[in-house]
C-alpha cells in the first residue's frame, strides 16, 4: 500500500504498531512513518521489517535506536532535531509507547521544552489481554512488570493485594510460572486469572482460571513468548446466591456451563468451582 506522504510539523510523533500481526496498524501510524524527517525505534530491525512490509521505504532518512541503555545518549540528539524544525517519529518494540516502554522520558523532555507530542494510537498488549482474558473490564489497574527477586515480588504484590480492580501485569516466560506461585500465595490461590500469550499472533491462547490452577498449567505446559497476566479483583464477600444465581441463568442462555461459570466467577471475583458447581446444577435442572 502506499502511504500518504505529508509534510509533518516540527515535534516528537509516538507511533503505536502492531503487537503480532503486521496489518494491525493505523493509516495514519503509516502516513506518519513515511513523512517524518527521523525515524527513532526501541528495536530498528523490529520498526525496519514492519516499514518493509508495508512498502514504505526507510530512505535517506536517520534511523536511530533509542532504547534504555541508550536513552540519555540519544536523547540531545533527537531533541535538537525537533529544535531544528524535524519531526521525529518514535515506535515501541511493539505495541503503545509509553506503556512500559523507555520513550517515557523522551516524551516528558520533549514537552518541557516546549515542543509539540503527538499520539497516533494503536494496539496496545494491555488492552488487548483484557479483551479476551474474561476478567472485569471496568475498572483495570495495570502494575507493569513484577520485581526479579522474590522478596521486591511478595512485597509488590502485597500493595496489590486489596485493589478492587482487575491486576494486568506483564511477565517474561521464564518467570512466569514463579510469579504466578507469589501471586497465588499473596494473593489467594482462588483469585480468578487468565494468562494471555502471543497475542495476536499464529499461536495466540488464553489459560483461565484460578491463580492456583493457571500456576499449575504453567508447570505442566510451560509458556512461551510475550505474556500478560490478568488477575481478577479480590472476593466479594457480599454476593447473594439469588444475585449469583440471576447471573448465572443469564450466562447460560449464552453459553456452555463452562464458559458461563468462567465469566461469572470473574465477575463477581469468586472462586470458579463453585460457581462452575452451580452452574452445572442449574444445566441440569433446566434440561
Amino acid at each position: 500500500m502506499n502511504a500518504e506522504r505529508t509534510k509533518l510539523s516540527a515535534g516528537l510523533y509516538l507511533v503505536a504498531v502492531p503487537i503480532g500481526t503486521a496489518r494491525d496498524i493505523t493509516l495514519r501510524a503509516l502516513d506518519i512513518l513515511a513523512s517524518a524527517d527521523v525515524l527513532a525505534a526501541e528495536d530498528t530491525r523490529s520498526l525496519r521489517r514492519l516499514m518493509d512490509i508495508h512498502g514504505i521505504a526507510v530512505g535517506d532518512r536517520p534511523l536511530l535506536a533509542y532504547h534504555d541503555h541508550n536513552g540519555g545518549r540519544m536523547r540531545p540528539r533527537l531533541m535538537q532535531d525537533i529544535a531544528d524544525g524535524k519531526s521525529v517519529a518514535y515506535a515501541s518494540e511493539a505495541g503503545t509507547p509509553l506503556i512500559a516502554d523507555p520513550g517515557y522520558d523522551l516524551a516528558l523532555d520533549v514537552r518541557n521544552a516546549g515542543h509539540g507530542v503527538v499520539a497516533a494510537p494503536g494496539p496496545s498488549a494491555v488492552i488487548t489481554a483484557l479483551t479476551l482474558g474474561g476478567l472485569p473490564t471496568d475498572r483495570f489497574h495495570f502494575a507493569g512488570f513484577l520485581p526479579n527477586t522474590a522478596g521486591a515480588r511478595k512485597s509488590f504484590l502485597l500493595e496489590l493485594k486489596d485493589i478492587q480492580a482487575t491486576l494486568v501485569l506483564y511477565e517474561s516466560p521464564n518467570r512466569v510460572a514463579a510469579a504466578l506461585d507469589a501471586a497465588a500465595e499473596i494473593l489467594g490461590p482462588d483469585r480468578p486469572a487468565a494468562l494471555c500469550r502471543e497475542l495476536t499472533k499464529k499461536f495466540e491462547e488464553i489459560r483461565r482460571g484460578t491463580l492456583s490452577e493457571v500456576a499449575q498449567s504453567c508447570c505442566d505446559t510451560p509458556p512461551r513468548g510475550e505474556i500478560v497476566l490478568l488477575i481478577g479483583r479480590p472476593n466479594s464477600s457480599n454476593v447473594s446466591d439469588q444475585d449469583l444465581e440471576s447471573q448465572l441463568k443469564a450466562a447460560l442462555g449464552r453459553a456452555t456451563v463452562r464458559d458461563a461459570a468462567d465469566e461469572v466467577a470473574a465477575q463477581f471475583g469468586l472462586p470458579r468451582r463453585k460457581v462452575y458447581q452451580m452452574a452445572l446444577k442449574m444445566g441440569k435442572d433446566d434440561a
